[in-house]
Protein backbone atom coordinates (compact mmCIF):
# COMPACT_ATOMS: atom_id res chain seq x y z
CA UNK A 1 0.00 0.00 0.00
CA UNK A 2 1.29 3.41 -1.37
CA UNK A 3 0.20 6.50 0.45
CA UNK A 4 0.50 9.83 -1.38
CA UNK A 5 1.75 12.44 -0.15
CA UNK A 6 0.25 15.61 0.93
CA UNK A 7 -0.19 18.47 -1.46
CA UNK A 8 2.44 21.44 -0.92
CA UNK A 9 4.98 19.12 0.85
CA UNK A 10 6.43 16.91 -2.04
CA UNK A 11 9.49 19.04 -1.84
CA UNK A 12 10.75 17.76 1.13
CA UNK A 13 11.01 14.23 -0.13
CA UNK A 14 12.82 16.13 -3.37
CA UNK A 15 15.47 18.46 -1.67
CA UNK A 16 18.54 17.64 0.14
CA UNK A 17 17.56 17.47 3.32
CA UNK A 18 18.46 15.15 6.28
CA UNK A 19 15.47 13.90 7.83
CA UNK A 20 15.44 11.64 11.49
CA UNK A 21 14.94 8.00 10.94
CA UNK A 22 12.82 6.33 13.94
CA UNK A 23 13.59 2.35 14.85
CA UNK A 24 12.97 0.21 17.72
CA UNK A 25 15.87 -1.03 18.79
CA UNK A 26 15.94 -5.23 19.52
CA UNK A 27 15.31 -4.89 23.02
CA UNK A 28 12.29 -2.26 22.00
CA UNK A 29 14.18 1.08 22.84
CA UNK A 30 13.28 3.58 20.38
CA UNK A 31 16.27 5.00 18.10
CA UNK A 32 16.58 8.08 16.18
CA UNK A 33 19.49 8.58 13.43
CA UNK A 34 19.71 11.44 11.18
CA UNK A 35 20.35 10.01 7.25
CA UNK A 36 20.59 11.28 4.01
CA UNK A 37 17.81 9.90 2.00
CA UNK A 38 16.62 9.67 -2.15
CA UNK A 39 12.84 9.52 -2.78
CA UNK A 40 11.63 7.70 -6.42
CA UNK A 41 8.29 8.56 -5.64
CA UNK A 42 6.93 5.76 -3.39
CA UNK A 43 10.04 4.79 -1.44
CA UNK A 44 13.13 5.91 0.33
CA UNK A 45 16.13 4.90 0.14
CA UNK A 46 19.38 4.84 2.37
CA UNK A 47 22.37 4.01 2.61
CA UNK A 48 23.96 2.07 6.10
CA UNK A 49 26.01 -0.69 7.08
CA UNK A 50 25.20 -4.41 8.15
CA UNK A 51 27.47 -4.09 11.89
CA UNK A 52 25.31 -1.20 12.74
CA UNK A 53 22.41 -1.45 15.28
CA UNK A 54 20.07 0.58 13.18
CA UNK A 55 20.85 -2.29 10.53
CA UNK A 56 20.09 -5.02 13.15
CA UNK A 57 17.31 -2.72 14.60
CA UNK A 58 15.23 -2.99 11.29
CA UNK A 59 16.09 -6.61 11.05
CA UNK A 60 14.42 -7.23 14.12
CA UNK A 61 11.24 -5.25 13.58
CA UNK A 62 11.39 -3.05 9.89
CA UNK A 63 8.46 -0.22 10.78
CA UNK A 64 9.98 3.09 10.73
CA UNK A 65 9.15 6.23 10.80
CA UNK A 66 10.66 9.36 9.91
CA UNK A 67 10.64 12.91 10.06
CA UNK A 68 11.87 15.71 7.68
CA UNK A 69 11.95 19.18 8.52
CA UNK A 70 11.72 21.99 6.25
CA UNK A 71 15.35 23.91 7.22
CA UNK A 72 13.50 27.38 5.71
CA UNK A 73 10.42 26.96 7.85
CA UNK A 74 11.59 24.70 10.99
CA UNK A 75 7.77 24.41 12.02
CA UNK A 76 7.03 22.40 8.19
CA UNK A 77 7.64 19.02 8.78
CA UNK A 78 6.66 16.06 7.04
CA UNK A 79 6.67 12.00 8.48
CA UNK A 80 6.16 8.87 6.79
CA UNK A 81 6.00 5.89 7.94
CA UNK A 82 6.39 2.24 6.36
CA UNK A 83 8.36 -0.26 6.81
CA UNK A 84 11.56 -2.18 5.63
CA UNK A 85 10.68 -3.83 2.36
CA UNK A 86 14.06 -4.72 1.14
CA UNK A 87 18.06 -4.27 1.32
CA UNK A 88 20.29 -4.09 -1.41
CA UNK A 89 24.31 -4.43 -1.53
CA UNK A 90 26.59 -1.41 -2.05
CA UNK A 91 29.75 -2.82 -1.85
CA UNK A 92 31.11 -0.32 -4.47
CA UNK A 93 29.70 2.94 -2.70
CA UNK A 94 27.94 3.57 -5.84
CA UNK A 95 24.58 4.38 -4.01
CA UNK A 96 26.62 6.21 -1.26
CA UNK A 97 28.48 8.56 -3.89
CA UNK A 98 25.14 8.94 -5.24
CA UNK A 99 24.33 10.12 -1.96
CA UNK A 100 27.17 12.45 -1.70
CA UNK A 101 26.56 14.31 -4.98
CA UNK A 102 23.33 15.10 -3.56
CA UNK A 103 24.03 16.95 -0.65
CA UNK A 104 26.53 18.11 -2.42
CA UNK A 105 29.80 16.42 -0.68
CA UNK A 106 31.45 15.49 -4.05
CA UNK A 107 35.26 15.77 -2.95
CA UNK A 108 34.90 12.99 -0.32
CA UNK A 109 36.02 9.53 -0.38
CA UNK A 110 34.46 6.35 0.21
CA UNK A 111 34.32 5.38 3.90
CA UNK A 112 36.51 2.48 5.52
CA UNK A 113 33.18 0.94 5.66
CA UNK A 114 32.39 0.40 2.21
CA UNK A 115 32.57 -3.34 1.81
CA UNK A 116 29.51 -3.30 4.33
CA UNK A 117 27.74 -0.77 2.70
CA UNK A 118 23.45 -1.56 1.96
CA UNK A 119 20.95 -0.30 0.41
CA UNK A 120 17.61 0.31 2.53
CA UNK A 121 14.51 0.21 0.57
CA UNK A 122 11.57 1.69 2.78
CA UNK A 123 8.05 1.46 1.76
CA UNK A 124 6.01 4.70 2.76
CA UNK A 125 2.45 3.49 3.57
CA UNK A 126 1.67 6.61 5.67
CA UNK A 127 2.04 10.59 5.35
CA UNK A 128 1.36 12.70 8.45
CA UNK A 129 1.78 16.74 8.03
CA UNK A 130 3.04 17.98 11.58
Amino acid sequence: MISKVPAGYEDLLQRPIVGVLATVTPHGAPELTPMRFTWDGARLRMSHTIPRRKFTSLQANPNYAFLITDPDVPSRCLETRGWLITVLGDPKGEFYRELNDRYGDTDSALPDDVYDRVILILDATKFTVK
